[in-house]
């Protein structure tokens, strides 16, 4: 069978159309959500009118479109610039942040020239997420006081004191809008995808809009300039600001960078077209930059919910974010008239959304998954009362220790058996744990015979002196020390004083686990040698595995994926998946078989496979299921060729599940590359997910967006995995591009955030 394509019907993809037509819908899209979002973050930024929003939009879209390195990344203000902004136009004044905006441009050329654009990306998540979490939060608790009719305080602290006051004296008019603001854009999650399709943020800002001037409601509305035209020329500062000045630049500089590095790789993952040039990315961010300071507007980043939306609106070039800023220019010239009308209140709502939802809670999850949760809530908790560049110090400073920290985890265990002493080293030996390594060694008797497995992948010269300075000393008192290492020769030689001239071993202790590849066919360890595997982890891999098994034991599991699979020993998800402990909810059968929701009900059908569904679901939260069949499958050629075997009821009888595929098989006969079991196997697991389907959970979640469905495939000859392509019928090999293109399928299938958020 080949394993690039296996097909299942003779049906042929519709050919590809001109990108043109593509292109300009999406820009249309993205045009609409990038208006109102201008206005909200130019109100934010302490800007003096809402125009340099918009002129940021448009030069984002159609500098950063000719220039910059990501086709499909859309450019324009992004919310995590405004309290920097905030805080800068305070300072400075409009026409030297505007001044600033340009040196900004100017450094992220240099950044993109020196080609270090990538080293941005060496920042922890943790702290990236926590910054702008923190900026959400700064945004929101400012928001909050204009959407109730009062002007914000300068600082975070200050406007979360005086919100009980203030909610006491509501402005009602004020209030009402915001809060309908923002209950729009909560209840637009909910609505059915073809109506999702117009953003939400638009549907919110106008039916806000249309109810103040319909009903006459007193409230502030957005104020443009007399002359559109006219603006603010870049003022250099006086020579007593110059460094605060130059700061300020590289600050900006540094964040526009970052945020939009991060954004650019985000968009490579939606989409299967040309990757994103990260170094040629940030020259046009610069060059965007310096255009819009120049003008009048404000910094411009690669932003996330714009590029989603550029992606997901089916954008196929560059085409579509220069168009999208053309019609914000359109727009401005000839329907300047329709921003006067919008309420202040209403964008405060949107800005109040936009901040919340800068608070992730799926990064959240993920943070404390991997132990990075305190990083993120410290450094939030800097930028919103302390302030943003002190705040990311301490982020930076914290993620550093705690770094140093882990490099420096380490294991000793000292235990007497026997006649004998034996002790274990893990992890990183460093001068962090010289103090604990030698209380545990003195707790050996002297003259005592001790055997150490040196089992660390790192020492440093503190720790080896300490350890060897001991052995010396108790070798001199009687005892003998026999050291074995996980890097052969590693402590001879550094004795010698040559500890860099070792070569590590190829394989691990964990290495020993996996099965060799071997050129004959395999029989089958014997039972023998799975106990001595089973001996070998008891003995070598517990107390390594030991704090991960812990944890999983404290916390339980979460995996994010149901596996069902046929329970054949050739097709090991181990080899492909290459899970870890906790990451897969398994069920295997013969021949990976659903019991229809009606032969369960009816009391037909095995009840296993629904138990495993309503626990995965309802209990795990899985978010995916994968249906697996394989090649050369038993339980088809049983099925297909009639074939019993005496005694068997329980076989026969659970058999009878597969006969539904068994029908599909023979009313879509027709010529095909692949033996007639192999074309049943794959047709099996169409008629599989079918029967997954028929449960209304399953079926539920699906429709919501909130769980995915694949159908997989395993070629035991190739070996590979094949994937079923539901656009192009056919069971094609999973690679990179097929991937992104399969995953932006199903993200078309979630509910929108119209709102800003970032990564």
């Amino acid at each position: 069978m080949s394993s690039q394509t296996a097909e299942i019907t003779p049906e042929t993809p519709a050919p590809v159309r001109g990108t043109f037509g593509s292109d300009l819908l999406a820009s249309l899209v993205v045009f609409l959500v990038a208006v109102p979002l201008g206005l909200g973050i130019a109100v934010a930024s302490g800007a003096p009118s809402v125009l340099p929003g918009l002129i940021a939009c448009a030069v984002g879209g159609i500098v950063a479109g000719l220039f910059g390195g990501a086709p499909l990344q859309v450019s324009g203000p992004a919310a995590g610039l405004t309290v920097i902004l905030y805080g800068l136009i305070q300072q400075f004044g409009w026409a030297t942040t505007c001044a600033i905006t340009v040196v900004a441009g100017g450094i992220q050329i240099i950044f993109g020239a020196l080609k270090i654009s990538r080293a941005s990306l060496a920042i922890s998540p943790a702290v990236v997420h926590g910054m702008l979490a923190g900026i959400g939060v700064v945004i929101a608790l400012a928001q909050l006081h204009v959407l109730l009719g009062e002007l914000p305080n300068a600082n975070a602290w200050a406007n979360l004191m005086d919100l009980p006051r203030e909610i006491a004296t509501l402005h009602g008019h004020s209030t009402f809008l915001g809060l309908l603001t923002i209950a729009i854009l909560i209840g637009w999650q909910y609505v059915p995808k073809t109506i999702r399709k117009i953003p939400g943020a638009l549907v919110a800002i106008v039916t806000s809009t249309v109810v103040a001037n319909v009903l006459w409601l007193d409230v502030d509305k957005v104020i443009l300039p007399a002359n559109l035209f006219a603006y603010a020329y870049p003022k250099l500062p006086g020579m007593d600001m110059v460094n605060a000045f130059l700061i300020a630049a590289v600050t900006v500089a540094i964040v526009a960078s970052v945020e939009t590095l991060l954004c650019a790789v985000a968009t490579d993952q939606m989409h299967s077209g040309p990757r994103a040039d990260l170094d040629k990315e940030v020259i046009g961010q610069g060059l965007t930059n310096i255009t819009s300071g120049m003008l009048g507007g404000l910094p411009v980043t690669g932003v996330i919910v714009r590029s989603s939306a550029n992606v997901s609106a089916g954008a196929k070039t560059r085409l579509s974010t220069i168009l999208h800023g053309v019609w914000v220019i359109v727009f401005v010239v000839f329907f300047s008239s329709l921003i006067t009308k919008v309420p202040l209140s209403a964008l405060a709502g949107l800005l109040v959304f936009i901040g919340i939802r800068l608070v992730n809670f799926n990064h959240i999850r993920d943070l404390k998954t991997h132990g990075e949760s305190t990083v993120y809530f410290v450094t939030l908790l800097g930028v919103v009362f302390v302030s943003l560049l002190e705040g990311v110090a301490i982020g930076v400073a914290l993620s550093f220790l705690m770094l140093l920290r882990r490099l420096s985890q380490s294991h000793i265990s000292v235990k007497n058996e026997g006649k004998r002493w034996h002790v274990r080293l893990d992890g990183a030996m460093t001068f962090f744990v010289v103090p604990k390594l030698t209380s545990k060694l003195a707790t050996i008797p002297q003259g005592a015979p001790v055997d150490i497995d040196l089992m660390v992948e790192f020492m440093d010269h503190a720790a080896f002196e300490a350890l060897h300075n001991w052995r010396k000393t108790h070798e001199k008192l009687g005892g003998s020390v026999d050291i074995d290492e996980l890097h052969e020769h590693w402590y001879e030689n550094a004795a010698k004083g040559d500890p860099l001239s070792v070569k590590p071993r190829r394989t691990s202790l964990l290495s020993r686990l996996r099965p060799s590849l071997r050129k004959q066919k395999p029989d089958g360890k014997k039972m023998e040698e799975m106990v001595e595997n089973v001996v070998t982890f008891n003995k070598e891999i517990s107390e390594e595995a030991k704090p991960l098994f812990s944890r999983l034991a404290t916390e339980g599991q979460t995996p994010n994926m149901l596996f069902i699979g046929c329970c054949d020993s050739r097709v090991n998800p181990d080899y492909y998946l290459s899970p870890s402990p906790g990451d897969l909810f398994i069920l295997r059968n013969i021949g990976n078989l659903v019991p229809s929701y009606e032969m369960v009900t009816k009391g037909g059908g095995d009840t296993s496979v629904a138990a495993a569904l309503d626990y995965s679901l309802g209990v795990l939260g899985v978010e995916h299921i994968v249906l697996c069949g394989h090649s050369e499958c038993g339980a088809m050629k049983a099925v297909q060729e009639h074939q019993s075997v005496e005694g068997a009821v329980g076989l026969a009888n659970w058999l009878t599940i597969a006969q539904p595929s068994v029908q599909r098989f023979t009313e879509q006969m027709h010529n095909s590359p692949i033996a007639p079991h192999n074309r049943l196997a794959q047709i099996n697991v169409l008629q599989q997910l079918e029967h997954l389907r028929s449960f209304p959970e399953v079926r539920q979640r699906e429709e919501e967006g909130r769980l995915h469905l694949w159908g997989w495939y395993f070629d035991i000859e190739a070996p590979a995995v094949l994937v079923y392509d539901v656009e192009a019928h056919a069971f094609t090999r999973l690679d990179k591009e097929k991937a992104a293109e399969l995953f932006q399928r199903a993200a078309d299938q979630l509910p929108k955030l119209e709102p800003e958020t970032a990564l």
